[in-house]
């Protein structure tokens, strides 16, 4: 493989990873910053630290993963559901959920359209782990473990989407917040998002290179 080819493929490598560690890192960074700047800590849901002091850290998080989703490059119908979960993401980022205590009809329709974006954005991430990640030979060890963190990944998403949708359906509103059920659901999805991407990332269980025989003397 030429010097440049190589030089590709580790940057994908190193974007892949990137992606995993803000996926898994951005739950704990907004919550102890929000700590650390005076704000409340837990929120209602990730989405709510738009209206905190890592406001600029949830944004420009989002904002860094839809951009690379959007430049990531695969099949054609793969590249237009990437570009789809990049929009997303950026969407989410943008357009903020409704403030508590909101009246007016533009604040509304932006939050109904934070809300389509967010579903948008988890189930691309879903379809990433379930659909995209697992594709390829399966016939080393590593491929195979990989495949399993990738499903149990998407899976864990998917269950997250599911149970959110019945939560703001049939959760009391003072029980979610008290327990911030929402923000724990979003929070889990996402680290599952983080750990796929840093698993493909060849940073863990990566196949071992192959050596050639030793030559028969």
């Amino acid at each position: 493989m030429s010097s440049r080819a190589d030089g590709a493929v580790l940057s994908y490598l190193g974007l892949r990873r990137a992606v995993g560690v803000i996926g898994i890192l951005l739950p704990f960074v907004l919550v102890g910053g929000d700590l650390a700047l005076g704000g409340d800590g837990l929120r209602d849901s990730i989405s709510r630290y738009y209206y905190s002091p890592m406001r600029d850290v949830f944004v420009g998080s989002l904002c860094a993963v839809g951009i690379f989703l959007y430049c990531y490059r695969y099949d054609r119908p793969d590249n237009r559901l990437a570009n789809v979960t990049g929009t997303a993401a950026i969407a989410v980022a943008l357009l903020p959920t409704r403030p508590d205590g909101a009246t007016t009809t533009a604040a509304t329709v932006v939050g109904y359209l934070h809300l389509a974006a967010a579903t948008v954005f988890f189930a691309g991430l879903a379809w990433f782990c379930l659909a995209l990640f697992t594709r390829g030979e399966s016939g080393t060890p590593g491929k195979a473990a990989r495949n399993v963190v990738y499903r149990v990944c998407g899976a864990t998403i998917v269950a997250c989407l599911v149970l959110a949708a019945l939560d703001t359906a049939l959760v009391p509103d003072a029980v979610a917040e008290r327990f911030h059920t929402l923000f724990w659901l979003e929070a889990v999805a996402i680290l599952a998002f983080g750990v796929a991407w840093f698993v493909k990332g060849d940073t863990i269980l990566r196949d071992q290179p192959t050596q050639d025989p030793a030559p028969v003397i």
